[in-house]
């Protein structure tokens, strides 16, 4: 480098310091407001985490944003500006099925930043006794994904809790096998969990058919096992095997490339509309010729966009199901509550899940 160039690389320097100094400042100031709000939120009982008001946080941001800085990278800086607001504003605590490094421990990262307390729990129904019973301000479950559809645990558990989704997101999922054993020959038994193995089933059958699949409840039990294990292995994610220190022998192992498993936060309340809401209903239909044709009708005549609808046993009686639905709007939305009152005529049960902000990937993520 000349020296022409050298004086040019301290001025920036220089400069990139400066605003530096601004950035830091503008954080302590915005912080120092959430302050404000956090104890107004506390004389008046409100809930600290705001799926709505982070919602229209990341709309401003990027209506804002001219660049060269990219949305996604932008969110992600909100994010961990955000996630260090609520750790000041007042101590609350995440749930997650554990232990660490799991894809929902993951999620939780996305979700809320890396500034807040996670809590590691053994199973999806913890998830949800925990927010029952205040061991945790909110947690998170898994809920569907794109290859092996419906999580039943967390949807047998919406039948009976009390808890609402407040929240919803996306993770791209990528399994890996990781063994301490370099040979994948030499490997007798694969610990995982059974949507994991239901979303490699292809990629297993051809290259280890014969070996022993142990299920377990989530990928990182399964590298947590496999680390104590030369005759195992596990599939799960990159960070399993950083956070276990297993070697990753086949990477990328799903049988589709476009695997997604989508994500429920859960709270005792109800978020705000943001005028971009979805709306998650659990419905026990009448045992009738063609109710499932006429309720559905009531979505279409009242131009209401169903995202998802999918069937559980109920476990009452045999052949008896629970529909869940999701559907484009809010609870607190006339047209909304409307629907649901003509919903009661075809249904026995109506159970409002919750109402939240759609999740986007308007960032990229």
């Amino acid at each position: 480098m000349n020296h022409s160039d050298k004086e040019k690389l301290e001025k920036l320097r220089v400069e990139i310091d400066t605003e530096d100094k601004i950035i830091v400042e503008a954080v302590n100031r915005r912080t120092k407001k959430v302050l404000e709000i956090g104890k107004l939120k506390e004389k008046n009982q409100a809930p600290v985490y705001a799926p709505d008001r982070e919602h229209s946080v990341y709309e401003k941001v990027f209506s804002l944003n001219e660049g060269p800085i990219t949305n996604k990278s932008l969110q992600a800086i909100y994010r961990e500006i955000m996630s260090a607001s609520l750790a000041l504003e007042r101590k609350i605590s995440i749930g997650y099925l554990g232990p660490e490094g799991s894809y929902t421990h993951q999620a939780c990262i996305k979700r809320f930043g890396a500034s807040l307390p996670f809590v590691p729990l053994q199973t999806i129904q913890d998830g949800f006794k925990s927010v029952e019973n205040g061991e945790c301000d909110y947690s998170i479950v898994p809920v569907e994904n794109s290859t092996e559809g419906g999580v039943n645990d967390t949807l047998d558990m919406f039948v009976e809790s009390p808890v609402h989704i407040c929240s919803e997101l996306s993770l791209r999922i990528c399994h890996n096998l990781m063994s301490l054993q370099s040979d994948i020959k030499q490997i007798k038994k694969i610990y995982s969990n059974p949507q994991v193995f239901g979303q490699c089933r292809q990629w297993i059958l051809s290259h280890m058919p014969h070996v022993d699949l142990v299920e377990v409840s989530s990928s990182s039990r399964a590298a947590q096992m496999a680390a104590k294990d030369k005759e195992a292995g596990a599939i799960a994610g990159e960070l399993c095997a950083q956070i276990y220190q297993i070697p990753i022998l086949c990477r990328s192992i799903q049988d589709k490339g476009n695997n997604v498993t989508r994500f429920a936060v859960l709270a005792k309340e109800f978020p705000k509309p943001t005028g971009n809401d979805k709306t998650s209903l659990l419905v026990f239909i009448k045992d009738k010729v063609g109710v499932l044709h006429d309720t559905l009708l009531y979505f279409k005549e009242n131009n209401i966009n169903l995202t998802r609808i999918e069937s559980r046993p109920s476990k009452r009686r045999p052949w008896e199901y629970f529909f869940y639905i999701d559907f484009i709007g809010h609870y607190n939305n006339e047209h909304t509550r409307s629907l649901l009152e003509s919903l009661k005529e075809h249904c026995e049960l109506i159970k409002v899940l919750g109402s939240y902000p759609v999740y986007s990937e308007l960032a990229g993520e």
